[in-house]
């Protein structure tokens, strides 16, 4: 009786170790890492447009938009035509600041409690021309 205790006391203990390793592991895994998107501002070869024009990003993303062809362009979140219909959120995410030189770049990072769905942006001068992009953030 006493080696039947002992063992069943061994093999409890070698259980639980077993738990904890692996709790530990799910416990201490790190969430996904936010990752840094590029919409260039302008296409290479002079258009008017975003590249690319839509993007899905997840909450805590950042959106680095960089100046391609053709400045002068800024990047303006529309007001009305976001999930929130919040103007603090767009003026935020908005960079109304024009880049004048090809290479410079402006970026926005969503927050982390960013609600899901489209986020509406244009460039201010050239937005007669089409020039209207669209970040989906997947919820």
């Amino acid at each position: 009786m006493n080696f039947f205790a002992t063992s069943w006391r061994r093999f409890s203990l070698a259980v639980l170790t077993v738990l904890l390793v692996v709790s530990s592991f799910a416990v201490f895994t790190p969430s996904a890492a936010a990752e840094t998107h590029t919409i260039k501002l302008g296409s290479d070869k002079g258009l008017l447009v975003f590249e690319p024009a839509k993007l899905t990003i997840k909450p805590g993303d950042t959106v680095e938009f960089k100046n391609n062809k053709v400045p002068p362009h800024n990047v303006v979140f529309d007001n009305a035509l976001n999930p929130a219909k919040s103007a603090d959120l767009a003026k935020s995410l908005s960079h109304k600041q024009l880049l004048m030189s090809p290479g410079q770049n402006v970026s926005t990072t969503f927050p982390a409690d960013a609600p899901a769905g489209d986020y509406t942006f244009y460039c201010e001068p050239h937005r007669g021309a089409g020039m209207i992009g669209k970040i989906t953030v997947a919820g």
